[in-house]
């Protein structure tokens, strides 16, 4: 029996779409390292709760078959901001989320990173080199 539930997450694992543009946050790079972690003997693992892994199977299941889009319809594609599907997904990724995280730094941050030393060994010379740039 475990080898049937084995195939089933490798087969909603094969058809889970992975978001490359969320490295490090995609649900599908997540169910996919969780899946090995939890069948690390493949065929042979030994399920200790069966009926928590069949729930679990299902509700990723619906979630990957868009079932509560189809049961719950939105009456319109919209939301609040007004904002469409591709333009969440460009603010929502990974890149443009670093760069937001960056724009809100402060000055002081941002100086305590450019100057801070990034080994033990560098903190003098980091201090060196910010002490002998000349003053403007």
């Amino acid at each position: 029996m475990a080898a049937s539930r084995y195939r089933r997450f490798l087969k909603l694992c094969e058809e889970w779409p992975v978001d490359e543009t969320k490295r490090g946050r995609d649900l599908g790079a997540y169910l996919r390292q969780r899946v090995a972690q939890a069948f690390r003997e493949g065929e042979n693992t030994q399920i200790a709760e069966p009926e928590a892994c069949d729930q679990m199977y299902e509700s990723l299941a619906r979630l990957h078959s868009n079932y509560y889009k189809h049961k719950y319809p939105r009456p319109r594609d919209t939301s609040f901001s007004g904002l469409s599907v591709e333009e969440y997904k460009l603010i929502l990724s990974t890149d443009t989320l670093e760069e937001f995280k960056e724009m809100n730094k402060g000055m002081w941050k941002k100086l305590q990173e450019k100057f801070a030393p990034r080994s033990p060994e560098e903190k003098p010379k980091a201090w060196a080199r910010a002490l002998s740039r000349p003053r403007t």
